[in-house]
């Protein structure tokens, strides 16, 4: 080789091991999330879709307050607050200076006009019953938000750290549900539909110093093998709630990753369309948690994976109620309730079934728990915008599987036949009205227990068990969260140790 030439080819050499130890040296600053769960649009005040949340609140939208992994809450928009003897008056003082990723100032009249746009008549916000009790709201100056309620309201705090009080601005709000545009740390760089959603970082946010992942993408995986299979080749760097939990075990033993069993707030019901018969009979009601084995559920379909639940309401919450022997697993019961309702020799009937493994997978083991009883059931798996469309806005279904993983939601069933349960009780709904306007907080305790009793006296569903966020992450990964109180991924707690 000529001399001239091997000087070219060492300096070459030396550039490109130079890059090489450049590219080690930088900080990794990409994540790659696996979600079970597609967002059905971008924007979290307009569905109810958990994977919305999830992706989106904290990161690309912000709220008032926030919440820390253990539910309490912080403040997020909202620097400060106080709140009147009363409990009727809310009083915020805004962070200031604070911009939507297009430059647009947010703002007092900001957040009026996003509360209002959510009070509105024609909302579809799907949790407009937070808002409910707002009388009024005014703004004296750009950093202070005053807001009315006609009555106190025990979870007005919390409720706003949801990503269905989002604020969003006047001039971006109708087109947020392709192209959202909020004020965190994060921005959309691309959705995909069917595969993935990537934010990235912008830099220009108030909080982007903190924020150490420069882009994170959210794959879209719902088949377990696909997911495992996803996480050992190392296409995915965290599963926080894994669709395989049997794989468990196989990623323990591999010290690639950590297996982390925390809790969530999604409590997994077998749903009964209490308007329509035969579920608007208590009996059959009845007769249908008497044919359910919980714990063969959780060990057949979550290998494990959960913890039983009697009524709609965390194990882990301070104020639950052991209800799971209200209905003890007994099918020479189940038959004698079916007779007297009219069904000696049971009925049939349809379950749908949301893709979510969890959802077909104790689909299938309560087809067969129900057969003892006579109740002879057809599957029906659908996708999950059928599921949106047919079962949760038309409430055209017998029953379904689905887990509520937003906190707080006894207030689902104060809706009446407006809502896809189809459980219309006046007695539920006052005694949840009082609870709402007790500030004492044993006595909110002692509310909350009555309130879960109530539900499984009458047996709205069968209450199945509480969804374990059993997620596997790269041994690499800091700062995810065990526990999910909220439908929340704040992304700025999260780094790489390496």
């Amino acid at each position: 080789m000529h001399r001239r030439t091997l000087k070219a080819a060492v300096v070459a050499a030396f550039a490109v091991f130079g890059a090489v130890m450049a590219a080690e040296a930088a900080p990794r600053d990409t994540l790659v999330i696996g979600i079970q769960q597609e967002p059905t649009s971008m924007d979290p005040t307009s569905d109810a879709t958990a994977s919305i949340d999830t992706i989106l609140t904290r990161n690309v939208f912000e709220t008032l307050t926030t919440a820390d992994e253990t539910g309490t809450v912080q403040p997020l928009l909202a620097k400060s607050w106080e709140v009147s003897p009363d409990g009727k008056v809310y009083t915020f003082r805004l962070n200031e200076g604070v911009t939507f990723t297009d430059g647009k100032p947010l703002d007092a009249s900001t957040v009026k006009f996003a509360f209002e746009r959510a009070m509105a008549p024609d909302s579809t916000n799907p949790s407009k019953t937070i808002f409910a009790l707002i009388t009024g709201i005014e703004t004296p100056d750009a950093t202070t938000v005053v807001i009315r309620l006609k009555e106190p309201d025990a979870y007005f705090l919390a409720n706003l750290a949801m990503g269905d009080a989002a604020i969003v601005h006047p001039d971006t709000a109708a087109n947020n549900k392709t192209t959202p545009v909020g004020s965190g740390p994060y921005k959309v760089k691309e959705w995909v539909r069917g595969d993935r959603v990537v934010l990235e970082r912008n830099d220009a946010n108030r909080l982007a110093a903190k924020a150490k992942l420069r882009e994170v993408s959210f794959r879209v995986i719902p088949d377990p093998n696909t997911a495992a299979a996803a996480l050992f080749s190392g296409d995915i760097n965290a599963f926080p709630v894994i669709p395989a939990p049997e794989t468990l075990e196989q990623f323990k033993q591999d010290k690639r990753f950590v297996v982390v069993s925390g809790t969530t707030e999604g409590e997994v019901i077998l749903a009964m369309n209490n308007a329509k018969p035969p579920f608007n009979d208590i009996r059959v009601r009845r007769a249908i948690n008497h044919l359910l084995d919980r714990q063969e559920i959780i060990d057949g379909a979550m290998s494990g994976y959960g913890t039983p639940i009697g009524s709609h309401f965390p194990p882990h919450n301070p104020a639950y109620v052991d209800l799971t022997g209200r209905y003890p697993h007994d099918v020479a019961k189940a038959k004698e309730l079916l007779a007297e309702a009219g069904f000696p020799n049971g009925f049939e009937t349809t379950l749908q079934l949301p893709p979510p493994p969890y959802a077909r997978r104790s689909g299938e083991i309560i087809r067969e728990q129900l057969a003892a009883g006579g109740i002879r059931v057809q599957l029906a798996n659908v996708e999950f915008p059928f599921w949106l469309s047919e079962v949760y806005k038309k409430k055209l279904y017998d029953m379904t599987i689905i887990a509520h993983v937003s906190p707080r939601d006894l207030s689902n069933y104060i809706k009446g036949t407006e809502y896809f349960y189809g459980y219309d009780s006046p007695e539920f709904r006052a005694m949840y009205d009082d609870f709402r306007k007790t500030v004492d907080p044993q006595q909110q305790i002692e509310k909350l227990k009555g309130l879960q009793t109530k539900l499984a006296d009458d047996a709205v569903h069968g209450f199945l068990f509480q969804l374990a966020q059993a997620g596997v992450y790269d041994a690499k990964l800091r700062g995810y969260w065990k526990n999910a109180p909220e439908l929340i991924t704040p992304l700025t707690d999260m780094y790489w140790a390496d």
